[in-house]
């Protein structure tokens, strides 16, 4: 059964899916670049969490082969629009995909995985990579889950719990860096980046 606040998150995104898809955002241009320089010209890309469609934009635009997929079927619909090829609608907890990705681009998308799902996740997402793939994403940091002012959930880790979760998962190399930033809320956010990659 799905959960309540997963049934919230996703009530948001189906309900803002236009404004939020069509808000002015900054890119996250060193980090995607950097991520692109670690692939091979035309790699297998899995945009998960896509939303709006903006960075599967930049990774098709680049060459890469993208999958791009959201939870939500009316932000799809949006990202579609923007990137003129269909995107899969796919919850965390249902990826099946196995080997076929030699790297994952996860922008502020894992962080509206449940605490207690999270771990399963993290395990379905390394056995989708090629082996050597890598995953690069994104968490809001914190001490406990909660919601913010819209409704939607966030797992708010910090780096310890979120490095124990990982290597719980069978990842066995994890780099994980904190800056500060933003969001869609407006509001200062201390960021999680990590990057984890398969075994070869």
């Amino acid at each position: 059964m799905t959960k309540p606040e997963t049934n919230d998150t996703l009530a948001f995104y189906r309900d803002n899916a236009a404004t939020y898809a069509a808000r002015e955002r900054k890119p996250p241009t060193a980090r995607i670049e950097a991520f692109m320089g670690r692939l091979s010209p035309g790699a297998a890309v899995l945009d998960l969490g896509c939303g709006g469609g903006h960075d599967s934009l930049i990774l098709l635009e680049h060459g890469f082969d993208v999958t791009a997929c959201d939870g939500a079927a009316d932000l799809a619909r949006e990202a579609e629009l923007r990137i003129g090829r269909k995107v899969e609608v796919t919850r965390f907890q249902e990826i099946v995909w196995e080997e076929r990705f030699d790297g994952i681009w996860a922008e502020a998308s894992l962080l509206h995985v449940p605490r207690t799902e999270l771990a399963d996740v993290l395990t379905r997402i390394r056995r989708t990579l090629k082996p050597g793939g890598f995953l690069q994403a994104s968490f809001k940091a914190g001490e406990t889950e909660g919601h913010d002012r819209f409704g939607r959930y966030f797992n708010y880790p910090s780096a310890d719990w979120l490095g124990a979760c990982f290597k719980h998962a069978g990842w066995p190399e994890v780099d994980i860096s904190d800056a500060d930033g933003g969001g869609y809320d407006g509001e200062p956010t201390r960021w999680l980046h990590v990057s984890a990659r398969r075994a070869a």
